[in-house]
């Protein structure tokens, strides 16, 4: 009798906790204040790195923090407005305020994968043309879906398109995991391979193995969820009453990852002799 009685009053305790506008509304504008809080380190990054080296224009490790930047700052106001987003009509809108965010964060990370890229192809010597193209190309391609499938979703707003445009995302998480696993570890593994006495080997092997496992396990949980979130109603992430859900997606997903990311790169590049900045035009 006391084990159905236990049983009973969890889900009802789970269910009061999800449709409390209390519960809701502070679970979001948490998650507010916690991305708010990694786009102003974000920038505080970006301004120190431009105070050290203005001459070098719009290297990628500066796009790299003013894409964190711009994300996490999306984010926060998406969060702050959560309730009224969830009021905007039509409904794809929605779609869009949510989704956004993720294809930039994306984005962000998929050029620290060309960045380590780079630095892989230089150091074997091999010819770098045709990386930064790619880049572009894979961005143009995966933006250009996503804005057919929100059309799409406009146009005849049925749940099978809505499925359709969680997958793709799972898919994008998928790549962008396997992205890292591809780049960082080879990179990881040449580094590896210089002499133990070469300067910094270590702190970069380190760099790269902790940045590597924090992205790959962020995407990957991502793409896991996606799933889940398109199939299940019980997992989707898209509604006000699932408060504790989003709360630890977002932050397992997005927040630790990029508050992890950020502090691990936190090292201001030198004044002079730098070889391994590239300006993006």
């Amino acid at each position: 009798m006391a084990a159905s009685t236990a049983t009973a009053v969890a889900p009802d305790w789970w269910d009061d906790v999800n449709n409390s506008p209390l519960w809701q509304d502070g679970t979001f504008h948490a998650l507010a204040v916690l991305y708010g809080a990694v786009s102003f380190v974000a920038l505080v990054q970006l301004i120190r790195i431009e105070c050290r080296v203005p001459e070098y224009g719009w290297t990628t490790q500066k796009v790299f923090h003013f894409l964190n930047f711009i994300v996490n700052g999306m984010r926060s106001i998406v969060f702050v407005l959560r309730r009224n987003v969830q009021l905007v009509q039509p409904e794809i809108f929605q779609h869009v305020l949510i989704d956004f965010p993720g294809l930039a964060f994306f984005t962000t990370y998929a050029l620290l994968v060309l960045f380590w890229a780079e630095i892989y192809y230089q150091a074997r010597a091999m010819s770098t043309d045709g990386l930064r193209p790619a880049f572009y190309t894979i961005n143009g391609v995966v933006y250009a879906i996503q804005i057919v499938l929100w059309l799409v979703l406009w146009w005849k707003p049925v749940q099978a398109m809505v499925i359709l445009s969680k997958m793709f995302f799972a898919a994008t998480s998928l790549f962008s995991a396997l992205g890292f696993l591809l780049y960082g570890g080879r990179l990881f593994l040449m580094l590896q391979r210089f002499p133990v006495e070469s300067k910094g080997r270590r702190k970069k092997l380190n760099e790269v193995g902790y940045v590597t496992t924090i992205c790959f396990s962020g995407f990957l949980i991502r793409c896991v969820m996606m799933c889940f979130n398109a199939f299940d109603k019980e997992a989707d992430l898209d509604v006000l009453n699932h408060p504790i859900l989003n709360f630890f997606y977002y932050l397992l997903v997005e927040i630790v990852p990029s508050a992890l990311v950020l502090f691990i790169l936190r090292k201001l590049p030198p004044k002079r002799g730098i070889t391994q900045y590239h300006p993006i035009h």
